[in-house]
């Protein structure tokens, strides 16, 4: 199951502040209006953008806002506009199209005041594409990879604390996906390969929510090969790390059943 959830909240208010010099109103609704060419000042075609926006028009304020940087490329709007496109596809659910526009941000002004905000998009867009740990996990890794970025670029940004925290959320979800395999193997006999993805975890993952059960399993498995010296090793590291954890007191009565 998916357990993401987006912070919209954040994204709104990061939105007015960053454009917060931008104060629009509009006392009509957009309706059914569609968008069409329209040859106006560029700032005439950021508000036309911006009115889409604030009637949660948003995939048509996306391509609004990308006409503003088509018909004026060089001003100072469309920098604004093109992280606004971003955002606008973001709030549409167009993660693809996210991603693509957060990139070009990046590429084309990597110094900019707001580039921390589009790694944040960029990452939030992978991470609200994580499937459950049965399938591929590549947008969890692109996530993770994103979401890393931002830390080490601007660790004191206003995403960096909740890139932290998807960061931990997006690691556990990988280890899910190791454990889910691992399990596999077990339920087929394939010990030592079972043993090598619960081995992954509590190497490459060790401070998630699954390592304790991975060393159960690691006990569990060199049972059923036979090997209790490997079986004792990996059943003392748990006790020593997990004492409390319901998967020691599981290892402890799996060993007694064995004579250890």
């Amino acid at each position: 199951m998916n357990f993401i959830c987006r912070n919209v909240t954040i994204l709104r208010s990061v939105q007015k502040f960053i454009f917060g010099g931008i104060i629009l109103s509009f006392l009509t609704g957009c309706g059914g209006e569609t968008l069409q060419y329209r040859d106006l000042p560029v700032d005439q075609l950021y508000i036309e953008a911006q009115k889409y926006l604030d009637y949660e028009q948003f995939d048509v304020a996306a391509v609004a806002f990308d006409e503003v940087e088509r018909q004026h490329p060089y001003s100072i709007w469309a920098q604004r506009a093109q992280l606004m496109s971003a955002y606008s596809y973001y709030m549409a659910n167009a993660y693809e199209e996210t991603i693509l526009a957060s990139q070009r941000f990046l590429a084309l002004h990597p110094g900019n005041k707001n580039a921390a905000y589009a790694y944040y998009l960029l990452a939030l867009s992978y991470y609200e594409q994580i499937a459950d740990v049965r399938r591929d996990q590549n947008n969890t890794e692109q996530a993770l990879g994103a979401f890393t970025e931002l830390v080490r670029l601007y660790p004191e940004s206003d995403y960096a604390k909740d890139a932290r925290v998807k960061i931990e959320l997006t690691l556990d979800h990988l280890a899910g996906k190791e454990m889910e395999i691992g399990r596999f193997y077990q339920t087929t006999g394939e010990f030592f390969a079972a043993i090598g993805r619960f081995n992954n975890v509590v190497k490459d993952f060790q401070t998630t929510s699954h390592t304790a059960e991975a060393l159960h399993r690691i006990t569990e498995a060199y049972l059923a090969l036979g090997i209790v010296s490997e079986a004792r090793k990996s059943a003392e590291v748990l006790a020593y790390n997990y004492p409390d954890s319901e998967w020691n007191s599981y290892s402890i009565e799996l060993m007694q059943e064995h004579g250890n």
